[in-house]
């Protein structure tokens, strides 16, 4: 990789002080990677809500590039400009625009709640009546479980870059072709907003696994044998995904991808070495 990535990381609001810790002590440490923006995710449902507004505003009050995830699920719009106009005047310019998932969690099906934005197409008409918001929204190379198809997929991204959003992320995958093919479909169908690969650094296997197949990814054969046997090889896990996460991202940088969306799970040290791998490094450095 001749020059550095663009990068982002997304994290996800802590349920315990332990992983409070975690979540503050990560955000400190990839701070002076210079990242676009730092995200921060709903849980199902909408259920972290406040959390996760009390986070990205914490992180924009400390410096940092801030992206508040905003969901359509459990809240009018009276509610969901309110959280807008919140995020605005806090001086969180950047936002993740979502459906969501349903309150009985992914695989459920999914109800517009009465009074709300019903799709992120809505969400992002909204919010673009309220502010000059930098929009992504989420895309699904291997389809969202509820599209059907890849063409209904494409028609629904279109319509979130229709309606504004400036640049979709991708849910992880392990192929690297599968990304490619999605892309070059997404722009033979005149789509020309980027599409952001979204990398994966989850080290629990099993953890990754359940996720992979609630959202409709893939886990290739290669990938799952080289967790085999790691059940309690913590340090041994962190090395294997770091690797698998450089390897995706070499391997796309090859075919002209410049900016890469990481999957943290609050975790700083994996997030540092497949970036140390990728020739990003602190600004901070001499």
């Amino acid at each position: 990789m001749s020059n550095p990535p663009g990068i982002s990381f997304e994290f996800f609001p802590p349920k315990s002080p332990e992983m409070e810790r975690r979540l503050w002590d990560s955000v400190e440490r990839l701070s002076p990677l210079d990242p676009s923006f730092m995200s921060v995710t709903y849980g199902a449902g909408g259920s972290t809500r406040e959390r996760t507004h009390e986070i990205v505003g914490r992180i924009a009050q400390q410096g940092a590039p801030a992206a508040g995830h905003i969901t359509c699920v459990e809240a009018t719009r009276e509610e969901i400009d309110s959280v807008l106009r919140g995020y605005w005047d806090a001086g969180v310019k950047r936002i993740v625009a979502l459906r969501g998932d349903p309150t009985s969690g992914i695989g459920g099906a999914y109800e517009p709640h009465p009074g709300g934005y019903a799709y992120a197409s809505d969400l992002i008409e909204g919010a673009r009546k309220i502010a000059d918001f930098d929009i992504s929204v989420g895309c699904y190379p291997e389809c969202h479980p509820d599209a059907g198809s890849l063409d209904n997929e494409i028609e629904n991204l279109r319509r979130k870059f229709d309606a504004g959003a400036n640049r979709a992320i991708s849910q992880f995958f392990f192929n690297p072709d599968i990304y490619l093919r999605f892309r070059d479909a997404v722009a033979d169908a005149g789509l020309t907003a980027p599409i952001i690969p979204g990398v994966m650094l989850q080290s629990n296997f099993k953890g990754l696994a359940r996720m992979a197949k609630l959202c409709g990814a893939s886990v290739p054969d290669r990938i799952a044998s080289l967790y085999d046997g790691l059940e309690g090889d913590a340090e041994t896990r962190d090395l294997v995904t770091a690797h698998i996460a450089a390897e995706l991202c070499n391997r796309l940088a090859e075919e002209g991808v410049a900016d890469f969306h990481f999957y943290t799970m609050n975790r700083a040290g994996l997030s540092l070495s497949t970036c140390r791998l990728l020739g990003v490094k602190p600004q901070t450095m001499n």
